[in-house]
């Protein structure tokens, strides 16, 4: 029997299960519409869209997204969790329908965007909901239950969308949402209690400007960056300019008597250092997603559905030991259990550099599960420290701010490292190329999916460029592998410098606020 009466709430499990649902339409949507651009291109079967239209189809949603989840935790405290969830679940199911029916790539774009004002109201409070129907010695199993979630839906997002695009139109990867949405409103309206700052204080209304304007200005020149390179002076404008608003940002939030957050936070190791590794952890696994995904299809010619289920095994670790991870903290401590998934991330990603496109494939579907392994066991650990260096009533602000690092670093890994694979494959695949006239050359050295179609018109030289193709591909991705593998190494230094190393909340301590961090805004 435990020694102090359990804070939770009565059906809390009932509603995490009800949190996953909604947590999993949301990111689903970020990796499934991935596998049906080339149907989207096609002027027959979709709307005929360009290069540049597919990517804002893409980058529309993360870049709403990213801006507006810091905003939208701080205002879920304010104005009740369960109404902000409901309202971000009803405006994500009206944008996935209108996205489905969408007539030309302008309206996609459109609706895409609003799919990520909807996501960005969902995803902040899944979490900050979590720790409010949670007692702090249960809250790291429920934390350790949502991240497997979203692992399970980055790995099934390509699965899903593979198969409906084998038997349904294009639209059927947005339409599948809705159902689900309508079934999270009626149970979030059913189950979820609401739940508010109970002092919020006056809105830092130039504060919600600024983090808004910093962060859209930042991932949008991240994004720009990644995808038609860092040479240009726009890129840098909106980069530096992004950082320099969001500076003015923390200066503004250290001045004022009701700051949105209260950035001293940052001196507290087990705030700071969490929301560092998240980060790191994320900027290094987005990125060998990215390339993952044009390996197994290109270099390996797998079908979208096939590669999906390579990924599979990601998805399962995450299953297996994101739930268990909580268990591991409280008989190890977060530091040694965090070290020990950094470890399994570090040698997945690493291991990459010996792959190659002769390879036998099972060896790409256990790297993936060992890293999957990895990542379950420093995402729930690292979550639950963030949480828990907040009191109960301002968890959407811990919650906004690990979201923003993750969804901000993945783009950043995303853009970084797929600019690296292009500059070694551009440098790698010049000499084969060299004899081409000059459109074909520079389409074909511009990315592998341009040598594969500009091989498609060369006859019987096409088998020579595909593996000088393959082979440049394969090189620049060891490259892409190291630097991520690097990167998660880095983050050893923060889990043994400043990540604790005992257990949060010991299993037989009654929940306290921490005096510290009382008067936190």
């Amino acid at each position: 029997m435990e020694p102090h009466e359990n804070t939770g709430h009565p059906r809390r499990w009932a509603i995490l299960g009800v949190l996953v649902i909604s947590l999993l339409v949301v990111v689903l949507d970020n990796t499934i519409l991935n596998v049906a651009l080339r149907t989207l291109a096609d002027p027959v079967h979709g709307l005929g869209a360009s290069q540049g239209e597919l990517e804002w189809a893409i980058n529309s949603y993360t870049l709403v997204f990213a801006g507006l989840l810091f905003t939208f935790g701080v205002l879920g405290d304010r104005l009740g969790r369960r109404r902000f969830l409901i309202l971000g679940l009803a405006l994500f199911g009206l944008a996935s329908l209108l996205s489905a029916y969408a007539q030309d790539p302008g309206q996609l774009i459109a609706a895409r965007a609003l799919m990520g004002v909807g996501g960005a109201a969902i995803m902040p409070v899944t979490l900050s909901i979590i720790s409010n129907v949670f007692d702090p010695r249960e809250r790291g199993r429920a934390i350790g239950v949502w991240a497997g979630a979203v692992g399970l839906a980055v790995a099934i997002g390509p699965v899903l969308g593979g198969a409906l695009l084998e038997h349904y139109w294009w639209g059927s990867v947005f339409l599948i949402n809705v159902p689900v949405v309508a079934v999270g409103v009626l149970l979030v309206a059913l189950l979820v209690p609401e739940s508010r700052d109970p002092s919020p204080g006056r809105v830092d209304l130039l504060g919600v400007l600024l983090s808004v304007v910093g962060l859209v200005a930042l991932t949008y020149g991240i994004i720009d960056g990644g995808e038609h390179g860092f040479g240009r002076p726009q890129v840098w404008v909106s980069i530096v300019g992004g950082l320099a608003v969001l500076g003015w940002f923390v200066a503004h939030e250290l001045g004022s008597d009701h700051p949105s957050l209260d950035v001293r936070l940052f001196r507290v190791p087990r705030f700071a250092a969490p929301v560092a590794l998240v980060g790191l952890v994320f900027f290094a696994a987005m990125g060998v997603m990215f390339f993952g995904a044009f390996y197994l299809q290109l270099v390996r010619g797998y079908s979208p559905l096939e590669s999906g289920l390579l990924f599979l095994p990601f998805a399962a670790a995450q299953l297996i030991f994101a739930p268990r991870s909580a268990a591991m903290v409280r008989r190890y401590g977060g530091r040694a259990v965090a070290a020990v998934g950094l470890l399994l991330t570090v040698v997945a990603l690493a291991a990459f550099v010996l792959i190659d496109a002769d390879t036998p494939i099972w060896i790409f579907s256990a790297l993936g599960f060992l890293q999957g392994a990895g990542m379950a066991n420093i995402m729930p650990p690292a979550t639950e420290s963030i949480m828990s260096a907040l009191p109960r009533e301002k968890a959407g602000v811990g919650s906004a701010v690990s979201n923003t690092i993750r969804q901000v670093a993945g783009a950043l890994g995303v853009a970084v490292l797929g600019s690296v694979l292009s500059a070694v494959y551009r440098d790698q695949i010049a000499p084969a190329v060299s004899a081409l006239p000059a459109p074909v050359r520079d389409a074909a050295r511009e990315s592998v999916s341009g040598a594969y179609a500009v091989a498609d018109r060369l006859g019987p030289a096409a088998p020579r460029l595909i593996d000088a193709a393959n082979d440049s591909f394969v090189s620049a991705m060891h490259w892409a592998a190291g630097i991520s593998a690097l990167v998660a190494l880095f983050g050893m230094v923060i889990v043994f410098r400043w990540m604790p190393g005992r257990p949060l909340v010991a299993p037989d301590a009654s929940p306290a606020t921490e005096p510290e961090l009382a008067g936190t805004a």
